[in-house]
């Protein structure tokens, strides 16, 4: 099998694109940007560090992310399994990007920025919850914002399919079957609703 190794021979094979492409990037939050990352209450973070890339799924009851001027937005970040693998990359190196995605859009917005974590009392208490806290919160300098071309969900049919989760493996079952039984299995899956509901915020 032959692998394309350079640029040149990449740009070749896709040409140029199109002036739309280029020209729907803004450097900054706009009043339709806002209002698309505002209806957003999922978005996916990636991170790269020096053991590799990283992706994760951030979402809120609200927007997910709150804008501080247009030009920063902050990420919450609430308690989960403490591997902190994003924030880990993003102490070494701040690039990140987001993908926000509104339920029935087929249309993606992007985001590339860098990231600092912050623990700052009066910023996370902004995020309060039922009386809880974000462990920290990320604050994002926005480098460019665009949007991405609908087609990958369409494909997918992302939001037509319905629920098409029958059948897949537990995290229970997944766990058991990463440590040979030790860990996981039906008692990690019988009491996953109370652990989800007691750290939710």
């Amino acid at each position: 099998m032959d692998y394309i190794e350079t640029l040149e021979d990449l740009e070749a094979l896709y040409g140029e694109p199109g002036a739309p492409s280029l020209r729907k990037v803004a450097r900054r939050m706009t009043p339709l940007y806002r209002k698309w990352i505002m209806a957003s209450r999922l978005c996916v973070l990636s991170t790269v560090g020096p053991e590799g890339t990283d992706a994760s799924p951030r979402g809120d009851d609200g927007p997910c992310v709150l804008e501080l001027d247009p030009g920063t937005l902050a990420l919450p970040d609430w308690r989960g399994n403490n591997r902190i693998d994003s924030l880990r990359n993003i102490v070494v190196d701040p690039r990140v990007s987001l993908m926000f995605f509104v339920p029935g859009s087929n249309n993606v917005v992007r985001l590339n920025g860098q990231a600092r974590i912050t623990a700052d009392a009066d910023l996370r208490a902004r995020f309060d919850r039922q009386g809880k806290q974000p462990a920290t919160v990320l604050v994002i300098a926005i480098d460019e914002i665009y949007s991405q071309c609908a087609r990958a969900l369409m494909r997918a049919g992302t939001w037509a399919a319905g629920d098409e989760s029958e059948g897949l493996p537990s995290m229970g079952e997944i766990l058991a079957e990463q440590t040979n039984g030790e860990e996981g299995g039906k008692p990690y899956d019988d009491a996953w609703g109370a652990r989800a509901a007691a750290t939710m915020w």
